[in-house]
C-alpha cells in the first residue's frame, strides 16, 4: 500500500526526514569482506552498459544506464537481489541478474562501491530550472510535502547507508527516469514507499529541475563506501 501523506502525518514525515531512523540499514559486514577481484571479473558483463569505470552512460533517445561507481555496496546488492526476485523490473537488467549467484552479486556490488564516483557535468539547462532543482534538492517544498533530497540522501546528496543512494553526479536522465517510474508506480522497491509518495507530489517541471541540478553536482568524497 502506498504511503499517503496527509496533514496529520506531516510531522511524522518531517521527523523521518530529519532522523532517518526508520529505514536506514548499514552495509552488512559480509559485503565489506567481498572478493573485489572476483567482483571485477563478474562485472565484465556489465561493462557494455555501465562502462569499465562504472560511470554509466546516457544515450540520446535511448535508455539511460546509471553510474554505479561509488554507490553503497549494500544498496547495489539489494537492487541486484530485487531484479532477480522480480521486485524491480527492467527488460535489460532482468536476465543479467538471473545469471548472478548471491556471492557474485555481493562481489560485484563491493567492486563497484570501491570505484571513484562519477563527477557532475555542466548542465545546459536554463538557470531558472537549475535554481528550482537546487531548491527542491536542498530545501524541498513542504507546502506540498516534497522532502528535500538532502534530508535522506545526506550531505551533498552523496548517499546514506543502503537505502538512500548517492544522487550527486548521477546521470540526470537516469534520475528523471526513476522519479517518473516511482511516480507512475512502475518502480516500487523503495523503503516504506517513501520515494513513491514524494514523486507522486512532483510535477514534470519539478522532476526535470531536480534531475538536472543533481546531475551537475559532484558531492563530497566522504559519501563513498
Amino acid at each position: 500500500m502506498k504511503l499517503s501523506i496527509g496533514f496529520s502525518q506531516a510531522a511524522k514525515l518531517r521527523a523521518f526526514a530529519a532522523g532517518m531512523t526508520l529505514a536506514i540499514v548499514s552495509t552488512p559486514s559480509l559485503l565489506m569482506a567481498a572478493d573485489l577481484a572476483a567482483g571485477k571479473a563478474s562485472a565484465a558483463v556489465c561493462v557494455a552498459c555501465h562502462q569499465a569505470d562504472g560511470t554509466g552512460m546516457a544515450v540520446p533517445n535511448g535508455e539511460p544506464w546509471p553510474a554505479l561507481a561509488g554507490l553503497d555496496a549494500g544498496y547495489l546488492f539489494k537492487q541486484l537481489q530485487d531484479f532477480k526476485a522480480g521486485k524491480r523490473r527492467n527488460a535489460s537488467m532482468d536476465p543479467f541478474a538471473q545469471m548472478l549467484s548471491e556471492e557474485q552479486m555481493r562481489n560485484v556490488a563491493a567492486y563497484y562501491a570501491s570505484l571513484a564516483p562519477r563527477t557532475g557535468t555542466l548542465s545546459q539547462s536554463r538557470d531558472e530550472l537549475l535554481a528550482h532543482g537546487e531548491k527542491l534538492a536542498l530545501r524541498g517544498d513542504w507546502d506540498r510535502y516534497v522532502i528535500a533530497c538532502v534530508s535522506c540522501h545526506g550531505p551533498g546528496n552523496a548517499g546514506v547507508g543502503s537505502d538512500f543512494p548517492r544522487l550527486a553526479g548521477q546521470h540526470p536522465e537516469y534520475i528523471k527516469a526513476q522519479l517518473v517510474a516511482y511516480r507512475d508506480g512502475v518502480r516500487t522497491n523503495d523503503p516504506i514507499n517513501l520515494m513513491s509518495s514524494i514523486a507522486q507530489r512532483m510535477n514534470d517541471h519539478d522532476i526535470d529541475a531536480v534531475s538536472a541540478w543533481l546531475g551537475s553536482q559532484s558531492g563530497p568524497e566522504a559519501g563513498r563506501n
